[in-house]
């Protein structure tokens, strides 16, 4: 078995939840939201190791192969989706095209993490378990009772890490506060490791349409270069589904390695003002550019992308501009901000 781990980066989003900057044409993976690097590129970052990674897999969509190619380069090995059907395709779609020993990193691209050094060691406690013939999942290690990540429930140990118990659905404030008091419980990350012949052994199992649908497509797809295009027939029969609700609460193999590696999965405005006050934010906690003025603030985030923003007198507000939009939310409200018409692009 090869000693590399293999990293799956899967690509895609709607480009609502951090509308205005985020947009169909162009959602938050391709945006540099924490640093110069967008959280796309920094997926890649994590895993250009060479000692510990093999070249990573994109599986996206087809639109969003021009921003792939522009960021990632054309050497990339992509799979382009010929249309979307959740996580538990894409990732069979590339669990069909390597060894059946090759151990799977599957990585959303649009995550932050913090501390690198601690994702590469979860990794590879990860790897380690899926040698052995478990599907793993990243707990992440939980630091207030949130209400808007699913959770995963630890069990026995094991070598280096636990038997996963159970999946949890995302908990009302109540059962997060328990969750949180009760030690055994990490959020879900979406990150998981498994061999590429275990993962669809699995699916074959619980969702046998599902794999064999894959396998088709992928025998009958074409490559040009560094690029992949299942067939397209197969593929659009599927059902779509999450590798959650697929393989991985139905596996009796699941496992899970702990991590604390200051993630976020920047899921909505108020997320990404925790991340960036996370690098460095005023007293107040106040995030800004120099060119913006915040007076007689607290937790206030500004950013634009030329227009000058003034804010005085308020707290826990995030403002947005971006061309000829303008958003103005709560911190509580930055959940709903992809219901508005502008971010579904009506």
């Amino acid at each position: 078995m090869s000693e590399l781990i293999h990293p799956v980066i899967l690509c895609g989003g709607g480009g609502t939840r951090l509308w205005p900057m985020s947009r169909p044409a162009r959602p938050k993976p391709f945006l540099p939201l924490l640093g110069e690097r967008t959280l796309f590129q920094q997926a890649l970052d994590r895993v250009s190791d060479g000692s510990i990674f093999a070249g990573p897999t994109v599986v996206a969509g087809e639109a969003h192969v021009g921003h792939i190619r522009e960021q990632g380069g054309d050497v990339l090995s992509l799979i382009v989706e010929p249309c979307g059907r959740n996580t538990a395709p894409a990732i069979a779609l590339a669990a069909a095209r390597l060894p059946d020993d090759a151990v799977m990193l599957v990585c959303p691209s649009d995550h932050h993490i913090g501390d690198v050094p601690a994702f590469v060691a979860g990794a590879q406690a990860a790897a380690h378990l899926a040698k052995s013939g478990c599907l793993v999942a990243f707990g992440i290690a939980p630091d207030r009772p949130e209400t808007g990540y699913g959770y995963l429930q630890r069990g026995d140990p094991m070598e280096g890490g636990f038997v996963l118990d159970r999946f949890v659905e995302k908990p009302d404030r109540a059962r997060a506060e328990q969750f949180l008091a009760d030690g055994r419980f990490s959020w879900n990350g979406g990150i998981f490791a498994f061999t590429a012949g275990r993962f669809m052994e699995e699916l074959s199992r619980h969702r046998p349409e599902m794999a064999e649908a894959v396998r088709q497509a992928v025998a009958a797809g074409a490559s040009d270069g560094a690029t992949f295009r299942p067939d397209a027939g197969p593929f659009e029969g599927i059902a779509g589904e999450s590798v959650d609700y697929a393989v991985m609460e139905n596996t009796d193999r699941a496992a899970m390695v702990p991590v604390s590696m200051g993630w976020s999965d920047i899921g909505n405005w108020q997320a990404l003002h925790e991340a960036r006050a996370a690098g460095g934010a005023e007293a107040q906690g106040n995030v800004a550019e120099p060119l913006h003025e915040l007076a007689s603030c607290s937790n206030v985030m500004a950013v634009s992308d030329g227009p000058r923003i003034s804010v005085v007198g308020l707290d826990g507000v995030i403002v947005v501009v971006d061309g000829d939009e303008v958003l103005v939310t709560s911190a509580d409200g930055a959940q709903a901000v992809g219901q508005l018409a502008g971010a579904k692009g009506k």
